[in-house]
């Protein structure tokens, strides 16, 4: 199978309020190939600037570690108040600030769940407003080498996605990508192996992230798990990602905290129109082997305020089981 290499994510990190160098550090002294870097505490924000950025590429270049970017936004509202926003202003600087890192990648996120609440805008109109911003934004990306890659959050599913790059008139490779979070998909009702394959072709980055669900009275809970702790066969996912022809590196996220699905509500089910039964009963199966590794001690949910206690451990007990699962078999 191709060599990846392994990194983390800094969100992880997040509740220890590490500088950008000292992510960097901690990537080098625990055994991690790199770092993305998908969001900066306001303080570290305010202080990037073109000497702390070439600071940063020069620690990565001296210790081999990658790094992608992040910052960047693909909805033009915020979707706190669903006030217009200017996503081109704040896009042009996350490239220009990649480019000066010497990497290709803006991770893309502009929040979440919206389609939980009723009052928000509708998923289609999301859709074509956030096509007709992607659409003006193409050559200012392409004039600083930059693919946005829209992370599989909790906005979109890979089948919208997919429409979304057609309605951008993109192909794979041009400006537009994703970045495959392998857990969200569950909380998107998808079965992270299917929507894999649907949205192959435009991975460019990656959180590689365990995960597991529960059947609760209200429908489905998700969250994330230590690797190889969990129920996704990242196996199978990381070899469907082996067979693109472009580098991609293997970043693993990890957090605390679980997520709602209330799946017995007929509304809410209603806005995931792409959802076929089969796609469903493979969700209950893997809640079904989840609830089986709950009651055997295996699983727990973490609570997110108890998430900076472990933070540390876990990541460092992420990176070693992912490189447990890519390493080679003894014949």
């Amino acid at each position: 199978m191709k060599t990846f290499r392994i990194g983390i994510d800094n969100y992880g990190l997040y509740p220890l309020q590490m500088n950008p160098l000292e992510i960097l550090q901690w990537a080098k002294d625990n055994g991690a190939e790199g770092v993305q870097f998908s969001g900066l505490t306001p303080e570290d924000s305010e202080k990037i600037d073109p000497a702390y950025l070439k600071d940063m590429a020069q620690y990565a270049t001296s210790y081999n570690l990658y790094l992608e970017w992040g910052g960047g936004q693909h909805i033009p509202y915020n979707t706190s108040t669903w006030e217009e926003e200017d996503i081109v202003q704040i896009n042009q600087k996350a490239a220009k600030q990649a480019a000066t890192l010497n990497t290709r990648i803006v991770r893309s996120c502009s929040g979440g769940l919206m389609r939980w609440n009723p009052e928000n805008p509708k998923t289609e109109t999301l859709l074509q407003e956030m096509a007709n911003s992607l659409r003006s934004q193409r050559q200012m990306l392409k004039d600083h080498n930059i693919i946005l890659a829209i992370e599989t959050h909790f906005e979109f599913t890979t089948h919208e996605l997919l429409r979304l790059f057609e309605q951008c008139d993109t192909e794979p490779g041009d400006y537009l990508g994703i970045c495959l979070d392998t857990m969200n998909l569950l909380t998107m009702l998808e079965d992270p192996i299917q929507a894999t394959e649907r949205i192959l072709p435009w991975v460019v980055s990656t959180h590689i992230k365990d995960g597991a669900l529960l059947l609760t009275k209200d429908g489905l809970v998700t969250f994330p798990a230590e690797i190889r702790k969990g129920v996704l066969n990242l196996k199978i996912i990381i070899n469907k990602l082996a067979t693109l022809p472009q580098e991609i590196f293997l970043t693993i996220e990890d957090h605390g905290g679980s997520f709602s699905c209330p799946i017995f509500d007929s509304s809410f089910l209603s806005k995931f129109p792409d959802l076929t039964p089969q796609e469903l009963s493979c969700l209950l199966q893997m809640a079904q082997r989840s609830a089986e590794k709950v009651q055997n001690g295996q699983l727990a949910i973490v609570k997110r305020e108890n998430w900076a206690n472990i933070c540390e451990s876990r990541l460092q007990k992420d990176i070693q089981a992912l490189k447990e699962l890519l390493r080679p078999r003894q014949e």
